[in-house]
């Protein structure tokens, strides 16, 4: 789709999406809209003292709910700490969103009931998780994905290349599917690539894509097309995803100290919501009554986002020892008894 949401069609790709029903888009419209809501509301949350921090999607919703969306059950997800559209599409539960970033617990999600991994903070490590993951599937024998989230910066730590040199080696079932949203945290992607960061993988011996990350059909093409090649033994695939970070790199940031208004504001004319909501008034499915509705859904989900965020109980203090290592040892096992004691300077 054009900024302005006219369809551009192509004889490769439009085959990979013809069969997205009426129902489909509007469900996916509704994701955009929700996830957004859910970003607005964290930051909200943050702002007021509820939150450590939380590091926005805001600009990003086409590029996580595009791709999520293509996925079954049966795949594996490894993100970075901003996919929190593509965690709500896995269903993770709302709270579970914000237990790492209130402090009230280590980890946020039974990985295994969602087929997603908690957020990887250490830059770029989860690809290699993500890659290891597919190899286990290919010995396993079955056709599940495995798909790694990460940002544009991530793509020049060892991490990242290691593991698209394995992913290449042996030819495994994983998506490395890159979000250049132009930052990474304050630095310009410029300064690290002269040229496409997905012309980068083929040099692994990896194909790759450069898709309009807020063009949420191409990012579904993309996506598809990467499935099916991991599906049928056909290996790794590169996904860049061109889009921008709207907001701060996290709530602790100040983008106005780097960022160019002028270039926001192109941006902004991008946004992928409106684009993907001028496309639906084309084909005459975003009515007004669709759009209240729509509207009332994000508003409910905020709400049961806040009660769940701020119903979640502190935890024991002592319970931060607990699965530090698999099995007890004396040496945590003093330091527990040693934080006891001062805790208990302070009785009650």
């Amino acid at each position: 789709m054009t900024p302005q949401g006219v369809r551009v069609r192509d004889d490769t790709f439009d085959p990979l999406i013809a069969d997205v029903s009426p129902e489909q888009l509007l469900q996916l419209h509704e994701d955009l809209v929700v996830v957004r809501r859910i970003d607005t509301e964290a930051t909200a949350l943050q702002r007021q003292g509820e939150l450590g921090l939380w590091p926005p999607l805001l600009g990003q919703e086409a590029a996580q709910v595009g791709s999520a969306r293509q996925l079954r059950s049966d795949d594996f997800v490894f993100s970075s700490y901003r996919e929190n559209a593509v965690a709500y599409c896995r269903g993770v539960q709302l709270e579970d969103l914000v237990r790492v970033w209130r402090g009230t617990a280590s980890s946020g999600w039974n990985p295994f009931d969602v087929g997603m991994a908690t957020p990887a903070v250490i830059i770029g490590a989860q690809t290699l998780h993500a890659t290891g993951y597919a190899l286990g599937c290919k010995k396993d024998g079955v056709d599940s994905v495995a798909v790694a989230y990460f940002g544009d910066g991530a793509t020049s730590q060892g991490d990242v290349n290691e593991a698209m040199v394995f992913a290449a080696s042996f030819q495994v079932p994983v998506i490395f599917f890159c979000q250049n949203n132009q930052w990474a945290i304050s630095e310009p992607v410029g300064l690290q690539a002269r040229r496409p960061i997905a012309d980068r993988a083929p040099g692994f011996g990896i194909p790759s894509i450069r898709v309009d990350g807020n063009d949420l059909l191409a990012v579904m093409a993309a996506t598809r097309s990467a499935i099916e090649r991991a599906r049928t033994g056909g290996g790794p695939t590169f996904i860049e995803a061109v889009t921008y970070r709207m907001g701060p790199h996290t709530t602790s940031d100040d983008p106005s100290r780097y960022t160019d208004p002028a270039v926001q504001a192109e941006w902004a004319a991008k946004d992928p919501i409106l684009r993907f909501e001028a496309y639906l008034e084309g084909l005459e499915l975003l009515t007004e009554e669709r759009r209240a509705a729509v509207a009332a859904t994000a508003d409910d989900v905020a709400r049961r986002f806040r009660a769940g965020c701020l119903g979640l109980e502190n935890p024991e203090p002592l319970s931060v020892f607990d699965h530090v290592y698999a099995t007890p040892n004396s040496w945590l096992d003093r330091q527990k008894s040693q934080y006891a004691s001062y805790l208990e300077m302070y009785g009650e």
